[in-house]
């Protein structure tokens, strides 16, 4: 069964006329006749009855409805398309780190809906780490995570942020008073780290080896406010990014930079080099590269 022959059934249903169909479809009558007899012959059953006059068998009413849905069906196809196209419809899966993703998404994401009302857009919360992992799944349309040069083979990546961390310091720790924190200073103090799945975890830890101690984690965490209070609260010290350091405001707690070589946070805007992406989700990469001055890595 093909979309011809479930036109020219339609036709002749409503028409109950072989030579209307015929100049309807632009057809000649014994095409018209060919054809039909040709769907019943694959059906296996009568569609029309012929004498005294043309009319739908009962079975030929119910496969009516039928092909009625479905050519409307398949003429809805470029309508769809155009409708993506257009940014009528459409869903993007983005993962984004919940330590930062708050300090620039919110905002790009309300204005994006303003424009793409019926674009539905599922956020996933975590590290770099499962993001990533998610991100070679197929689960993550596109993924917000730590730029990494050895990954350029397989991703396509805009850098929008590069960000050296900070060490969050109560003020009444005496270390509070130093311009520059060395990681060999911080051996005796308690961590409030990262939780594993953050890269900026592995990074810390390995300059705490390189400097011939294992730090004491007292916690970890993926939630910028709690780490900020325990600070606040003097259970332990934290590495924050600069651009979070900025945005907190906390009479007793300090932001001391680290001395060379520093640690930094490089997020990037990522997706998979060799998985389709929607017209959709190139838009959104455009529009929130757009508003976060992004470089195309």
């Amino acid at each position: 069964m093909n979309l011809k022959q479930i036109k020219t059934f339609i036709s002749v249903a409503n028409t109950l006329n072989f030579t209307k169909t015929a100049e309807e479809l632009f057809m000649t009558q014994s095409t018209v006749s060919k054809i039909i007899k040709s769907l019943e012959d694959e059906l296996g059953t009568l569609l029309f009855y012929r004498a005294p006059k043309i009319e739908l068998t009962e079975i030929g009413k119910a496969i009516y409805a039928q092909s009625v849905n479905i050519v409307t069906l398949m003429e809805s196809i470029p309508l769809e398309v155009e409708n993506f196209h257009g940014l009528n419809k459409g869903e993007i899966k983005i993962g984004i780190p919940p330590l930062t993703g708050s300090s620039f998404f919110p905002k790009i994401i309300g204005e994006f809906n303003n424009k793409y009302p019926n674009v539905e857009l599922l956020l996933f919360e975590s590290g770099s780490k499962q993001i990533e992992h998610r991100l070679e799944e197929g689960k993550l349309d596109i993924g917000i995570m730590v730029s990494d040069p050895f990954k350029n083979e397989i991703y396509n990546s805009i850098e929008f942020i590069r960000s050296p961390l900070r060490v969050a310091i109560n003020k009444n720790n005496p270390l509070s008073s130093k311009k520059l924190i060395s990681f060999d200073e911080l051996r005796n103090e308690k961590f409030v780290l990262y939780q594993e799945d953050f890269k900026l975890y592995d990074k810390i830890i390995e300059r705490c080896k390189e400097s011939n101690f294992e730090p004491y984690i007292i916690c970890k965490s993926s939630q910028r406010e709690f780490i900020i209070e325990m600070v606040v609260s003097g259970v332990g010290v934290a590495f924050l990014p600069d651009v979070i350091c900025m945005e907190t405001n906390r009479k007793n707690i300090k932001f001391i930079p680290l001395e060379k070589p520093n640690i930094y946070l490089n997020l990037s805007i990522a997706w998979r080099k060799d998985r389709y992406l929607s017209h959709a989700s190139k838009e959104w990469i455009r529009f929130a590269s757009e508003k976060l001055n992004a470089v195309v890595l």
